[in-house]
């Protein structure tokens, strides 16, 4: 993984999304690449019928543009080789578009008060079309630890198995790797053959087995703390995104309440 890119936008995730994607690109002597988008802005009802849609569009960009000035003044002081994309335009297609050759998009989990933009959706989205492993940081996260505690959630599954191989070039860098596994029962790929798989590229994780006591979720959340994990990684979305929404699922829970950032892969 050398190629990171952060979505750059002026909303209360920026800051959370700008730090980690430093972090990350550092720690991989990586790439930067920011997409600054000037989001068309969602139906507004009526005012958008009346010319209103335009107005705010023009407001939009007005902002990213200073947003631009503002983060790239930044950008310059850090020791990031970087460069940046200005964007118009719906979010899930021109963060899509510029996902091209990344190996890793940094966005937030979920904005814990507004819900624009939609970064659940934005992630449900870039996963499912483009395939690229998101790290999804908390709106608070002050950066991305690549050297802590990483924690593996493994159901055996294929997603699960896509997550673990994805993530290898940063698992290589954390101090210490557990593979969970929330017991229910066989599974189509056992933990052992997981934590095998990581031995062969020099990486020695510890098993840790618990007991659902309530739910899978649950059960994760409170090993991530017990542990003081520095991040969490998980396939995600093993249904479609629409049963998702509709049934729930470890994923969508991980998205709203997760303390540590997500490395999600499909």
């Amino acid at each position: 993984m050398k190629n990171v890119l952060v979505l750059m936008h002026d909303d209360a995730g920026q800051e959370a999304r700008f730090q980690a994607a430093l972090d990350l690109t550092r720690g991989l002597e990586g790439h930067l690449r920011c997409v600054d988008i000037a989001m068309v802005p969602a139906y507004v009802g009526d005012y958008v019928e009346f010319g209103g849609g335009a107005a705010l569009l023009a407001d939009e960009q007005t902002r990213e543009a200073a947003n631009r000035v503002r983060m790239e003044g930044r950008l310059k002081a850090e020791d990031v080789p970087y460069d940046w994309v200005d964007a118009t335009g719906f979010a899930r297609e021109c963060l899509r578009d510029a996902t091209a050759l990344a190996d890793l998009v940094v966005l937030n989990r979920e904005l814990d008060k507004v819900d624009y933009p939609d970064m659940r959706d934005l992630i449900c989205d870039t996963i499912l079309k483009t395939g690229k492993p998101i790290v999804a940081v908390p709106e608070k996260s002050l950066g991305f630890d690549l050297y802590g505690h990483a924690v593996v959630a493994w159901d055996g599954s294929r997603t699960a198995e896509s997550a673990l191989q994805a993530t290898v070039s940063l698992l290589k860098h954390a101090g210490t790797v557990t593979i969970l596994v929330v017991d229910e029962g066989s599974l189509r790929l056992p933990a052992a053959e997981a934590a095998e798989y990581l031995s062969r590229h020099g990486i020695r994780p510890e098993v840790r087995v618990v007991p659902k006591t309530d739910t899978v979720g649950g059960a994760i959340l409170g090993v991530v703390e017990a542990l003081r994990a520095a991040y969490l990684v998980m396939g995600g979305f093993g249904h479609s995104r629409f049963l998702e929404a509709a049934f729930g699922g470890v994923t969508r829970r991980m998205l709203a309440e997760s303390p540590v950032p997500l490395l999600l892969a499909h």
